[in-house]
């Protein structure tokens, strides 16, 4: 099966692997069905969610976008530099356009141009934000192991952003099941904010596969766009319930984990 996925075109391969992701938040999503998570718990999976996306900065994108460049020194460095800071000024323009609003927070903190959309609305615009990157990264990971980057680094990064979007799904399903939708509304929005990653993941395969030249632009991008959702949204709704010493044992799981995975597989 393994040899199967490898004969496979990278973008069917970043496909795949968008798909997988997004089973993943769908899986989280429906624990709305079966428990009632309360916010400790809630939490704990955020701040855990947030340690993943830190290493998978870290190990996954940064680190080979610094391999992926010739020279030496601050030229050597320069192109991850810049496509880091590039991915977090993209989401930062994004988010001050898109209205959304982060979950636990009062509708006075809707963030972007003024709308009609229901509180419940702004919710799921709120995670889908915050998808994107993700799908990106796993697409990009898959375009760079085309071009003689590690297969396993790549499989190491979706199984790791898989794994945290399940408490991420959680995350989506539980708010909105306390804003009054019925379970059934909850799981579907829950699942249906994730549907951005396997698109993003095939367009970021194939702007790596089919632009080289920018690969190591491409990982920085997704490393800062990612970097930029732990900070401004993961970090903050994870300590919004005066749970931070539950939300930073979180994060320190969640980077062992996704520290480990990617050491054993890349």
């Amino acid at each position: 099966m393994i040899d199967t996925f490898e004969d496979l075109d990278p973008i069917l391969q970043a496909l795949l692997a968008g798909l997988f992701t997004w089973g993943m938040t769908a899986a989280g999503a429906g624990l709305v069905f079966i428990l009632d998570i309360n916010r400790k718990v809630l939490d704990g999976m955020l701040g855990f969610a947030a340690g993943v996306m830190i290493a998978a900065s870290c190990f996954g994108l940064l680190g080979p976008a610094i391999d992926q460049t010739d020279g030496e020194g601050l030229s050597k460095v320069l192109p991850a530099a810049f496509g880091f800071i590039l991915g977090g000024v993209c989401m930062r323009v994004i988010d001050i356009y898109l209205p959304h609003l982060h979950p636990g927070a009062p509708h006075e903190e809707v963030e972007g141009v003024k709308t009609t959309w229901h509180r419940s609305m702004l919710l799921i615009s709120s995670i889908t934000l915050h998808n994107v990157p993700e799908g990106l990264a796993v697409g990009v990971a898959f375009g760079a192991a085309a071009t003689g980057d590690s297969l396993g680094a790549a499989i190491a990064l979706a199984i790791g952003i898989g794994i945290q979007n399940f408490p991420e799904g959680a995350a989506v399903s539980v708010p909105l099941r306390r804003e009054g939708l019925s379970k059934k509304e909850s799981f579907w929005w829950g699942q249906l904010s994730a549907l951005v990653e396997p698109i993003s993941a095939v367009i970021g395969a194939a702007v790596v596969v089919y632009m080289t030249p920018i690969l190591p632009y491409a990982l920085a991008f997704a490393a800062g766009a990612m970097i930029f959702v732990v900070v401004e949204e993961l970090v903050p709704e994870a300590h919004r319930g005066k749970n931070g010493d539950i939300a930073t044992m979180g994060v320190m799981f969640g980077f062992t984990i996704m520290m480990v995975l990617d050491v054993a597989l890349g």
